[in-house]
């Protein structure tokens, strides 16, 4: 039954697979947008949605969080990253994908909620891609998949540079986020790694 299983998702790739993470990212992206129109709409009424530390009401906008931002510069920063980062993972699975998303969100969040200093409002996407550019530079030397560590290295070429966003060296810029996006992706790197033939499952 499981060799079974495996065969039929080799079977379901290809082009298949890149159409639903293409449709997948540009729905995501676009939902940020909306959101953001509606937020500007109303005066700020979404921003009451980020991460406030060591508050109980933070801990439930964890999730929600990662689709506020503060202002079109803001979702604007962020919507290529996401949308080129988040198609490269998701091309592995939607279902993976959206697991893999939401390890990322809750650890990056928790580590706001912890670390983060007492009176600010933390939100955005960034969290998010942080931890997909570490599970993508990662995931190649998990899965020992020599094209997905060529990926890793082009990821790492070509995005390297926002892992000055883990140092404490930009006002207003949540370095916790984004140290703790890495520390997701790489959890997520291991937690969904993919088991060879032959190999036992826990």
């Amino acid at each position: 039954m499981v060799a079974y299983a495996k065969t039929l998702r080799g079977r379901g790739g290809g082009l298949t697979n890149v159409v639903a993470a293409g449709a997948l990212m540009a729905g995501w992206v676009a939902l940020l947008w909306v959101l953001e129109a509606v937020d500007a709409v109303s005066h700020g009424s979404l921003d009451h949605f980020g991460i406030v530390p060591r508050q109980a009401r933070g801990l439930i906008d964890i999730i929600p969080a990662a689709f506020v931002h503060f202002g079109f510069g803001h979702v604007a920063a962020n919507s290529l990253p996401l949308l080129v980062l988040g198609f490269l993972a998701a091309l592995r699975g939607i279902g993976r994908f959206l697991a893999i998303s939401l390890l990322i969100i809750v650890v990056s969040g928790l580590g706001v909620w912890f670390v983060a200093p007492s009176g600010t409002n933390t939100a955005g996407a960034s969290g998010l891609i942080f931890g997909l550019f570490a599970y993508l530079v990662v995931r190649g030397f998990v899965d020992r998949r020599p094209l997905d560590i060529a990926l890793g290295v082009v990821v790492a070429v070509l995005y390297g540079s926002i892992l000055w966003g883990v140092l404490p060296n930009a006002a207003g810029v949540s370095w916790q986020g984004h140290l703790f996006g890495l520390v997701g992706g790489v959890l997520a790197a291991f937690l969904f790694r993919e088991r060879r033939a032959g190999e036992l499952i826990p």
